[in-house]
């Protein structure tokens, strides 16, 4: 095998990668909203502002987490899944409803989406017992009695989250899980039975009625937007109409003729992507994307170098989280996929996914910091590696 290069301590290539998402971010969201009167008033600069305040307390969440001692995060895990489910108990006793969904807490002038944080709550928690699973047992493999253990982790938020009811991080949610159960060494009896559950579900929540009537015309409107060209299928076809606007180079930031008219609802956070499409062209919006991959490139390797079980689970549970996540909302922008609204990780305008996303990061930074702390050069010839446990 040949050799590899690992350097000691950050992994600076994902940082930069995160940073200049962080700073894309902001300039679109600036450029979505500078125009909006409706949302900023008077003071163009309102959401720039904002959006500063949240990636600075995301920082410094993430770094909070970074220089926690790995036994800590361990040991904090329990404590962080119960706090997220009273989170979300929370927001079906007290919670405000935006856009159909009862998703959001209202904490002195500050809203919190706890499904957010769920997301890494469910992610660490599946992480620890399948590291806790694996070092008290002799068996080599996941077992039935362990997939179900995690299933049983994952129902508790996922049922709060289908009540509220926001059926986006539930899809994200979803696939997050059944990466972390692919990772785990689930058979592949219990991956096969995963998607045919969820379609199944996913019948019987149309028929039954247990979805909103919104929610279902939004499904209606991604195979057909001619359906409700004024309703349920605007969004889809004013985010095309954005992203096809842009061309190859784009028509230059501030200067989006969707953009600033405000014909894309939800441009600075579900949509944000189209303000990417239009004022950035294909090359901004590729670039975006690029940045994108970069994350999950490290946050794979992290995975797969990771001295234990518990960062292995954990880095590649955060790898499915933020993938599939990005996938859904670039899609949905490009008439893809079902518009759902989920924001684009660490580009869409919004403190509780920007303090979830970073605090991930954080946690990747503390699983590499972990994996290369004992190496005795830069240059060492990695060991071969079996996923399943």
């Amino acid at each position: 095998m040949s050799t590899r290069l690992r350097t000691p301590g950050l992994d600076w290539v994902l940082m930069a990668a995160v940073l200049v998402l962080l700073v894309m971010g902001t300039m679109l969201v600036w450029s979505a909203t500078a125009q909006r009167v409706t949302l900023t008033g008077t003071d163009p600069t309102a959401y720039l502002r904002r959006q500063l305040v949240n990636i600075g307390i995301g920082l410094v969440l993430m770094v909070m987490v970074l220089a926690t001692d790995h036994r800590w995060v361990r040991i904090l895990t329990p404590v962080v899944y119960i706090g997220s489910v009273v989170g979300l108990v929370l927001v079906l006793v007290m919670g405000t409803t935006v856009n159909g969904s009862r998703s959001w807490l209202m904490l002195g002038g500050l809203s919190i989406q706890p499904s957010e944080f769920a997301k890494l709550a469910v992610v660490i928690a599946m992480a620890l017992l399948v590291a806790e699973r694996s070092e008290s047992s002799w068996r080599p493999h996941t077992g039935h009695a362990d997939v179900v253990a995690m299933l049983a982790i994952a129902a508790v938020p996922a049922a709060l989250i289908l009540a509220q009811p926001d059926l986006g991080t539930m899809l994200v949610l979803s696939a997050t899980v059944f990466g972390v159960l692919a990772v785990a060494g689930a058979s592949r009896g219990w991956l096969v039975a995963m998607p045919v559950a969820a379609v199944i579900a996913a019948v019987v929540a149309v028929t039954q009625g247990v979805l909103k009537e919104y929610q279902v015309d939004r499904f209606l409107a991604f195979t057909n937007p001619d359906l409700d060209p004024r309703g349920a299928g605007y969004n889809v076809e004013q985010a095309r109409i954005a992203v096809g606007n842009g061309g190859l180079f784009g028509q230059g930031l501030f200067q989006g003729s969707q953009t600033e008219s405000g014909f894309v609802p939800e441009q600075h956070t579900d949509f944000i992507f189209t303000v990417a499409g239009e004022e950035l062209g294909l090359v901004g919006a590729g670039l975006l994307i690029g940045l994108l991959v970069v994350v999950l490139w490290r946050a794979l390797s992290i995975a797969m170098n990771a001295e234990d079980v518990f960062g292995r689970v954990a880095a590649a549970g955060i790898a499915c989280w933020f993938g599939f996540q990005a996938f859904q909302n670039i899609g949905m922008c490009l008439g893809i996929m079902p518009v759902t609204g989920v924001p684009l990780p660490f580009v869409s305008y919004g403190g509780s996914s920007l303090f979830a996303t970073l605090m991930a990061v954080g946690l990747l930074q503390n699983i590499h910091l972990r994996s290369t702390a004992a190496l005795p050069t830069r240059f060492t010839t990695p060991r071969a590696r079996e996923w399943s446990i």
